[in-house]
């Protein structure tokens, strides 16, 4: 027995990681997408800029099973789409950021969630008619460090190999600001290349493939979306070293994202999507433990991962993170992982401005010559979810809005 057969026996990571095996391991059309080469991408599997979901108005909803899909997974569980008229089918899960950018170009999916960055490339790079109509979450990520290493500070990564899940994430923007703010220089070196102090290697490594790498002692730590932080904590002994929402405070990591046609030709239809993700959101908000249950394998069986693990995902910021350090900002008020909609414009500015100082593989052309301002007024579509807040004010209760200045924010971006 390998010793990676071994560590899926003794702990139950079979569960997520198998599942996600086949697609998350197509390393032609992950790392090509990884890269930032989607436009060849999508020309080679045949998807042009015209692609566009079906004309009927079935909700026909791709994700990931990750607690970023939350707000799409209530929203099914609870009946909020049909609760606004709209027929619906059963969300499908997919494995792999690839294969949900294939779906949606493609027109098999009309509502998604994306990692900020990939409609910033399919909009701005590609000339692909994506609009965003709201944030998914904010929060829900954090880098783990494992057993092995003596990594108890964001200096002591000097000489570390660190997964992140795809280059352009916030993932790879937050390790790398923090990374720079301590005077160390984050690299792309092959595996088994070695790291020179000073420097912090980066590669990009399937979410379900971190734990168990970390516990072969492959890499020496990972920051990537809930719940394989949690699981890497429970199951192979990680421990917290940061949480992402602890250095941006409360930022935004997924979207909601709809073709532009569907805008433009059913606003009636989107706005209705739009409220009854609103929805979902105010009840995740307020209801976490329940909403962990309904979303794991225990439940729903929307996640592919157990109770336990998901409810640590989504619940536990408790004070033992603040007498390791992974909380050192508890005056923030924010949660593990919370929910609110609002796409905050200093936020998707930073997000550009960021993005152009992170280092990626590929061809960055595109992302330099972007006009922060220009893409904060013109990847959303605020129409639809301004009309469903004022529907809905309960969404200013969420830990992550100020409530004495709900729509306009100053960004925190500090270790």
């Amino acid at each position: 027995m390998s010793h990676d057969d071994a560590l899926r026996a003794e702990h139950p990571l079979a569960l997520s990681q198998e599942w996600f095996r086949a697609d998350w391991t197509r390393r032609g059309t992950l790392d090509a997408l990884a890269r930032g080469g989607l436009g060849a991408w999508l020309a080679a599997a045949g998807i042009g800029t015209t692609a566009h979901a079906s004309t009927d108005e079935v909700v026909r909803i791709g994700y990931l099973p990750i607690t970023d899909a939350a707000a799409l997974l209530v929203a099914h569980a609870q009946g909020l789409f049909e609760a606004e008229g709209l027929t619906v089918e059963p969300p499908t899960p997919v494995r792999s950021w690839s294969a949900l950018v294939e779906g949606f170009a493609a027109g098999r999916f009309n509502v998604v969630h994306f990692l900020k960055p990939i409609p910033v490339w399919m909009r701005y790079n590609n000339k692909f008619p994506v609009k965003l109509l709201a944030w998914a979450h904010t929060n829900g990520s954090g880098l783990v460090v494992g057993a092995h290493t003596t990594i108890r500070e964001f200096k002591d990564l000097s000489g570390a190999r660190i997964a992140v899940p795809f280059w352009y994430s916030m993932h790879n923007v937050v390790l790398q600001f923090g990374l720079r703010q301590v005077g160390l220089t984050p690299v792309i070196k092959p595996e088994g290349a070695p790291v020179a102090p000073g420097e912090v290697a980066l590669q990009i490594l399937a979410p379900p493939e971190m734990p168990t790498a970390l516990a072969a002692k492959k890499i020496d730590g990972y920051i990537v979306a809930e719940p394989f932080n949690a699981l890497g904590e429970l199951r192979v002994g990680a421990r917290m070293l940061r949480f992402t929402g602890d250095i941006w405070k409360n930022h935004p990591c997924c979207v909601v994202a709809v073709h532009e046609r569907d805008t433009q030709e059913r606003p009636a239809w989107t706005q209705k999507i739009t409220d009854a993700i609103v929805k979902a959101q105010i009840f995740a908000s307020r209801n976490k433990p329940e909403v962990a249950k309904l979303l794991s394998k225990d439940g729903k069986g929307y996640l592919p991962v157990p109770g336990d693990v998901v409810l640590k995902a989504m619940t536990d910021y408790g004070a033992a993170y603040d007498t390791s350090g992974a909380i050192r900002h508890r005056d923030w008020k924010s949660g593990r992982i919370d929910f609110q909609p609002w796409p905050y414009p200093s936020a998707t500015k930073l997000i550009i401005e960021a993005m152009q100082k992170t280092v990626v593989e590929g061809d960055t052309a595109f992302l330099k010559a972007l006009d922060p301002e220009l893409v904060a007024k013109d990847l959303y579509d605020l129409r639809f979810v301004e009309a469903a807040l004022k529907k809905n004010p309960g969404w200013v209760d969420d830990p992550s809005v100020d409530r004495t200045s709900p729509f306009v924010r100053e960004e925190i971006l500090t270790l």
